[in-house]
């Protein structure tokens, strides 16, 4: 139930097209994007014998649809935690521009068309997946990031659960080349989230979330998690040539491609700064998806 403080800060007098804007922003698009993108990527991967379209399609819908749950209750239970942060005092629930009970309605709703649709024009192996996804995010990851810097570590695993969704739509079993996939994603997410974590720590310690920039802040034990991560992310990510899935061309792409990469991370450990950092945040964002990219056409 929502208290009368937040009843009374919702925004009454917003017109459709703001309320429609704000229903969107609480799904996250562009997360969402890149969500779909990696689980279409686990998809291509896994078809064997030519891609079908139309189930890649129906996959990315489905994925989309839980993406955007996700966020949306994500925000819903967090609202409060946003209100504190600067970065994400604009979002919908913080600002009044939807009430709780219409963000939870709309959250819950999208994650129960996702998991029926992922069920129904899937395979039920893939709404399984994607509803240990939602729960292990909702109720392990979110309620963790108050109480211990290990919520990262819980939060990498529905985080990393989108190509190995796409890897069962096509092939409707687990293989070790989706876990590697999944491995590829889990320890890229270190490097991603703890520049963003370094970017804003002091708003996380404003909301009493436990990210490790705010529990150590000089930021030495950081930087050596930013590097052993990276380090582990550049051999891993060749192993999808060690399995026969992807080919040369790919095996150098992603070898540049790490190296590239561990020089953002050597730099943002060493220099700790808030510039190098948001230098790394933007190195991560575009690796990830070249990487995915030259696999797919490399396959």
């Amino acid at each position: 139930m929502e208290s009368v403080a937040e009843i009374v800060r919702s925004e009454p007098g917003l017109t459709l097209a703001g309320k429609l804007t704000a229903y969107s922003e609480l799904t996250k698009p562009r997360i969402t994007f890149l969500v779909s993108l990696t689980a279409s990527a686990g998809f291509c991967m896994g078809s064997a014998s030519g891609i079908d379209y139309l189930r890649l399609l129906n996959m990315s819908i489905g994925i989309a649809l839980l993406s955007s749950g996700l966020s949306t209750l994500n925000q819903y239970l967090e609202r409060d935690l946003d209100g504190l942060m600067r970065r994400t005092q604009g979002r919908p629930l913080p600002t009044g521009k939807l009430s709780p009970s219409e963000a939870a309605m709309f959250g819950i709703s999208l994650s129960v068309v996702a998991t029926a649709y992922l069920a129904i024009f899937i395979n039920p192996l893939s709404a399984l997946l994607g509803l240990a996804t939602f729960a292990s995010y909702l109720f392990v990851y979110t309620p963790l990031k108050t109480k211990t810097t290990l919520s990262t570590v819980f939060g990498a695993f529905p985080g990393a659960m989108p190509p190995l969704i796409g890897w069962v739509a096509a092939r409707g079993r687990i293989g070790v080349e989706a876990w590697i996939l999944f491995a590829i994603l889990f320890l890229w997410q270190f490097p991603h989230f703890l520049a963003i974590a370094w970017m804003y720590r002091d708003d996380y310690a404003r909301a009493g979330i436990k990210m490790l920039p705010v529990v150590e802040p000089e930021g030495r034990v950081t930087g050596q998690q930013i590097i052993t991560y990276t380090v582990l992310l550049v051999p891993v990510s060749l192993l999808p040539v060690a399995v026969g899935i992807s080919g040369q061309i790919y095996l150098v792409g992603a070898a540049v491609l790490g190296i590239g990469f561990l020089f953002f991370s050597a730099k943002a450990a060493l220099v700790r700064t808030t510039w190098q950092a948001r230098k790394l945040l933007l190195a991560s964002v575009l690796y990830l998806p070249a990487l995915f990219a030259l696999m797919v056409l490399n396959r």
